[in-house]
C-alpha cells in the first residue's frame, strides 16, 4: 500500500481536517487555482477563436495559395495568366488541395447622382467556392453565376458600400472603367449585400460574374488574373506551398507570361504579423497564472504543514522518514490541485461556451473586424492546460515540502 497517499486521502476526508487555520487556506489555495485554470481556458479560447476568424475571413478574399502574373506580384499591375487544363489537373491532385477557382478583377468606380466610389470589381465563376461569402451575407443573394451570357449585370457589395452610396437591393448603379483610350460605362442591379468587417475588403472589393471583367480587360476567355488554391489542413501550408512553387514558379504560359505563386502570409503580412502578436500576450498570460496558482498553492501547503506540526512529529516519532511524510503533504496538495481544477473547468469552459451560445462580449468591428469576441473550444488544449499546471504547481511545492525535516519530534508534540 502507498502510505503517503493513504494518510493524505484520510487526512483530506476526515471532517476535522478542516480547523480554523486550514480552512481559509484550503479554499484559497482551491480558489486559485480554479481561477488561473479557468482564466487560461478563456484567454486560450478567445485567441484560437479571434486568430481562426481573421484567418478565415482574409482566406475567403484571397485564398490559400494564389497563383499568379510574376509582372503582376513585381509592379502591382494586372497582367493575366492562362492555366492550362493539365497544369489545373495536377494542382488538383498535390496533397492538401481540396478546391481551385479562377477570378478576373477590374477596377471601376461606382457612382450614383450623390456620390461615387473606386472599388475593384472581382469577377467569379460557378467553380467559385462561395461559402465564406454566403456566410456573410446581410441580404439578398449571390450574383447568378450560371449564366454564361452575362445579360444580367448582377453586383454582390459590401455593406460600406451601400452605406456610402445609399444602395439597396435591387437598386440599378452606374459603373464606369477606364480603358486603354477609351472610358466604359456598365449598369449593375444590386443583388446581394456581405458584411465581413475587414475594413480593408470591404471598403474596396465587390463581385460580379466572371465574364464581366474579363471583357472590360480585354482578355482572351482562357486568362484570369490568377488561379487560387485552398487547402485542407491550414497547418500543412507550407507543404503544400513548396510543391506548388516547384510546379509553376517561373514556368510561362501559353502566352508567354511567367508564373509565380505565393501564401496567404505573403499576400497579407500585415495582418498575421499583427495576429502572431497575440502569442506573446497568450504567454504571458498563461505564465501569471500559473504563477497565482503556485503560490497560492506554496502559501496553503505552509499553513496546511505547520498546522500539522503534531502530527508530523507523531509520525516521526512512529519511524516515517522525512520523505514519506514530504509525499503525504504532496498527496494532500494534488487533491487540493485536483478539486482547484475541476471547479476551473466547469468556470471556464461554462464561459466559453455561453460566449459561443449568446456573444455576451461585444468587440467594435472596426478596430477588432468582428463584433464579438469569437472562441473556440479546444478539449485538447484544455486537458493539456490542466496537466501542465497540476504538474507545474507540484513542481513548485517540493522545496516548501522540505519543511517537515526541520521539524523535531519532541518539540513538535508539545507545538500549539
Amino acid at each position: 500500500m502507498n502510505l503517503p497517499l493513504f494518510i493524505a486521502r484520510r487526512i483530506y476526508h476526515q471532517d476535522g481536517h478542516q480547523q480554523e487555520v486550514s480552512r481559509p487556506a484550503i479554499r484559497i489555495a482551491t480558489l486559485g487555482v480554479a481561477i488561473g485554470l479557468a482564466v487560461m481556458i478563456v484567454t486560450v479560447s478567445v485567441v484560437f477563436g479571434f486568430k481562426h476568424t481573421i484567418r478565415d475571413k482574409v482566406a475567403g478574399f484571397g485564398s490559400h495559395i494564389q497563383i499568379g502574373n510574376f509582372m503582376t506580384q513585381q509592379t502591382g499591375l494586372p497582367f493575366p495568366i492562362c492555366i492550362s487544363d493539365t497544369l489545373a489537373d495536377s494542382l488538383r491532385s498535390l496533397p492538401n488541395v481540396r478546391h481551385l477557382q479562377t477570378y478576373v478583377q477590374a477596377q471601376g468606380i461606382l457612382k450614383t447622382d450623390s456620390d461615387f466610389l473606386g472599388v475593384v470589381f472581382k469577377g467569379i465563376a460557378a467553380d467559385y467556392d462561395t461559402t465564406f461569402l454566403s456566410s456573410c451575407m446581410m441580404a439578398g443573394r449571390m450574383p447568378n453565376l450560371n449564366d454564361s451570357t452575362t445579360s444580367k449585370y448582377e453586383l454582390l457589395i459590401s455593406q460600406t458600400m451601400a452605406n456610402q452610396l445609399n444602395l439597396s437591393i435591387g437598386t440599378r448603379v452606374f459603373a464606369y472603367f477606364l480603358g486603354n483610350d477609351d472610358l466604359r460605362m456598365r449598369r449593375f442591379t444590386v443583388c446581394g449585400i456581405y458584411q465581413t468587417n475587414m475594413k480593408q475588403f470591404d471598403d474596396m472589393i465587390c463581385f460580379t460574374h466572371f465574364r464581366i471583367p474579363l471583357r472590360l480587360n480585354n482578355w482572351e476567355a482562357d486568362q484570369s488574373n490568377g488561379v487560387e488554391l485552398l487547402v485542407s489542413d491550414f497547418t500543412q501550408l507550407p507543404q503544400t506551398a513548396e510543391h506548388v512553387i516547384d510546379m509553376v514558379n517561373r514556368q510561362t504560359d501559353r502566352y508567354g507570361e511567367t508564373l509565380t505563386s505565393q501564401t496567404i502570409y505573403e499576400a497579407y503580412p500585415q495582418v498575421f504579423s499583427w495576429l502572431s502578436l497575440l502569442d506573446i500576450n497568450v504567454w504571458i498570460i498563461l505564465a501569471l497564472m500559473v504563477c497565482v496558482a503556485g503560490f497560492t498553492m506554496i502559501s496553503g501547503l505552509l499553513i496546511i504543514i505547520l498546522e500539522r506540526t503534531q502530527m508530523i512529529g507523531v509520525l516521526k516519532a512512529l519511524g516515517a522518514r522525512n520523505a514519506t511524510i514530504r509525499r503525504t503533504f504532496l498527496w494532500f496538495a494534488v487533491f487540493i490541485i485536483g478539486r482547484g481544477l475541476l471547479l476551473g473547468d466547469v468556470l471556464g469552459i461554462g464561459l466559453v461556451v455561453l460566449q459561443q451560445q449568446f456573444g455576451l462580449v461585444h468587440l467594435d468591428p472596426a478596430s477588432y473586424y468582428v463584433e464579438t469576441a469569437p472562441v473556440e473550444l479546444n478539449i485538447a488544449i484544455v486537458l493539456l492546460l490542466n496537466l501542465a499546471t497540476l504538474l507545474i504547481s507540484i513542481f513548485v511545492l517540493i522545496a516548501p515540502s522540505y519543511l517537515v525535516s526541520h521539524i523535531h519530534p519532541a518539540r513538535s508534540m508539545r507545538y500549539e
